[in-house]
């Protein structure tokens, strides 16, 4: 087992369930703009990715109707999507002995770096991270390799020696590869084991326990 002294966690699908706030959103937007609401497999298809990339890939709609649909988004979720979620079983102990064994614990997520914020404090699981970083909101950081940069450079970051990103989608594993970090799969969350073996995952966590094991033993 490799000794990982910086853990950079995602947000959505690796710490907590966010789904139902996600996709409600979704939803929120599709109805205001008059767009038919994807099926259920296709809105799940938003939880990880960027979330302008998945209104233009998964909906078809063009940079200005994908802007449009992003602030529908953001007028439910800050108020009420936000916090449609749950924290999974496990993570509060994780991340609290993660910080007793002296671990510095990064948050590095697509999601917007406000939000992130609010739902971090809202769980009571900020306490336990160094550094909150996410994406902007004005679409100009949201690639996973980007925010990922941005965490290692806030957190003054040059030896990626002990580093490691944990997440749950493709993204969280080509983001963690581009910066030169190996990526543990939270195959728990909305990935699967083989979107995440695919893209170079060093090892996969069927379940929090077993995150906790790979990265304290």
């Amino acid at each position: 087992m490799r000794n990982y002294d910086v853990i950079l966690f995602d947000l959505d699908g690796t710490l907590t369930d966010s789904a139902p706030g996600i996709l409600n959103s979704v939803r929120y937007a599709c109805r205001k703009l008059g767009l038919p609401i994807p099926g259920e497999e296709t809105l799940r298809r938003f939880l990880g990715p960027p979330l302008i990339a998945s209104f233009r890939e998964l909906m078809g709609l063009d940079a200005a109707d994908a802007d449009r649909a992003v602030s529908a988004f953001r007028e439910y979720f800050p108020t009420k999507g936000l916090f449609e979620n749950e924290v999974y079983p496990g993570v509060p102990a994780l991340l609290a002995d993660l910080k007793a064994a002296g671990k510095t614990v990064i948050l590095a997520t697509s999601k917007p770096e406000a939000f992130a914020r609010r739902i971090m404090e809202h769980f009571d699981l900020a306490q336990y991270c160094d550094f909150i970083c996410g994406a902007t909101l004005d679409e100009t950081r949201t690639d996973k390799a980007e925010v990922i940069a941005y965490a290692l450079e806030t957190a003054g970051i040059t030896d990626k020696t002990g580093l490691v990103m944990v997440g749950d989608r493709e993204h969280d594993v080509l983001g963690a590869k581009k910066n030169g970090l190996p990526c543990i799969g939270a195959v728990y969350g909305y990935g699967t084991a083989e979107e995440l073996t695919a893209t170079g995952a060093a090892a996969l966590a069927e379940t929090v326990e077993e995150l906790h094991k790979l990265l304290l033993g």
